[in-house]
């Protein structure tokens, strides 16, 4: 079987994460081209992928592959991600989706009119302790879970003039860029929320517009409750990135940062699980492109994706407001496909 051609569009850290396990690929997938605005990086992390071909326009690859991972900021996802679909090719889009609800929808829409793959890069989904975490969950091996909490502590500084700093760029925030993992997760494991409150600040990352701090609690049904708690000004960590389930039988720890599983029950500690710690970006790469052999819809689908973007915009907008926001009807089996937000 011909080897499915790819292009990477955004050659930043990203991409870099991306090259250190795509051998992993090899007999499925070829990376052929990558482009930059930076000629010289998109030269670079072609030779990290052994692609023949660098860029500097993203138009100039589209001729050469099949499908593309698109790891640009946040305010290029929308246009470039619509002209990739428009020209028949099946796309691996970094989170978020889009800056606007909008965008999201219109994307939704030209998928599904150009019979392409549009799939959303969440790569904590496919991240085998999560996946594990999930699994314990769902089949009550600790009793029921009634609360989750997500920490992301890291240290992340931008100079003034860069994309990431400024909120219309980034789209938000920390909890809009980053966070939209975790509140991804939370909705994954709890299922739908009710209600919730967000409350962000950007003391301690000054270089933030919009807050580089943000803690989120959120009610689900069945009273079961989720937290996160997500800074970019963390100038040192124990945590790290962590997630803890409390159930009825015990607690389940996440320490993703040290790459370990380990249930907390009976006054005891057992690890379940130990891995290389690290981002698993391969194995959602292999779902892409299951999901362009086979035409199943992708695990970390537009549909779930733009729900939690969703629950962030309504996070935000209560906060504005200051009151606790309504989180119900917010998934499109819920709710009619028409924006909700502008």
């Amino acid at each position: 079987m011909e080897k499915f051609h790819l292009g990477l569009i955004g050659c930043g850290a990203m991409a870099n994460t991306y090259s250190r396990q795509f051998h992993n690929l090899k007999s499925r997938a070829q990376m052929v081209v990558t482009a930059d605005i930076d000629e010289g990086r998109a030269k670079r992390v072609a030779e990290k992928f052994e692609a023949k071909k660098a860029v500097t326009d993203y138009r100039e690859m589209l001729d050469d592959v099949d499908g593309v991972i698109i790891a640009l900021p946040h305010h290029l996802h929308y246009e470039v991600a619509k002209e990739c679909l428009e020209a028949g090719k099946h796309v691996l889009l970094e989170k978020p989706m889009a800056n606007t609800e909008k965008e999201c929808l219109d994307l939704m829409e030209i998928a599904k009119k150009a019979d392409r793959v549009l799939m959303l890069a969440y790569c904590m989904r496919y991240h085998p302790l999560v996946t594990k975490m999930k699994e314990l969950l769902d089949e009550k091996v600790y009793g029921d879970v009634f609360q989750v909490s997500v920490w992301t502590e890291q240290h992340t500084e931008y100079p003034p003039e860069h994309w990431a700093s400024k909120a219309s760029q980034l789209g938000g925030g920390q909890l809009f860029s980053h966070g939209c993992h975790y509140i991804d997760i939370l909705l994954w494991y709890l299922g739908r929320p009710i209600k919730g409150t967000h409350v962000g600040t950007n003391y301690g990352t000054p270089w933030m517009e919009r807050e580089g701090t943000s803690n989120v609690a959120i009610e689900f049904e069945g009273g079961k409750l989720g937290y996160h708690f997500g800074t970019w000004g963390a100038r040192g960590s124990r945590l790290r990135y962590s997630f803890h389930a409390h159930c009825t039988e015990g607690m389940i720890e996440a320490a993703i940062s040290h790459g370990k599983l380990i249930a907390h029950a009976n006054g005891e500690e057992k690890l379940l699980i130990e891995i290389e710690p690290g981002k698993h970006t391969h194995k959602e790469v292999e779902h892409f492109l299951d999901c362009v052999e086979t035409g199943q819809t992708p695990f970390t689908n537009v549909t779930e994706a733009l729900q939690g973007l969703r629950v962030i915009w309504r996070l935000y907008q209560a906060e504005e407001e200051n009151l606790v926001a309504d989180l119900r009807g917010l998934g499109l089996d819920e709710f009619d496909k028409k924006p909700m937000f502008k």
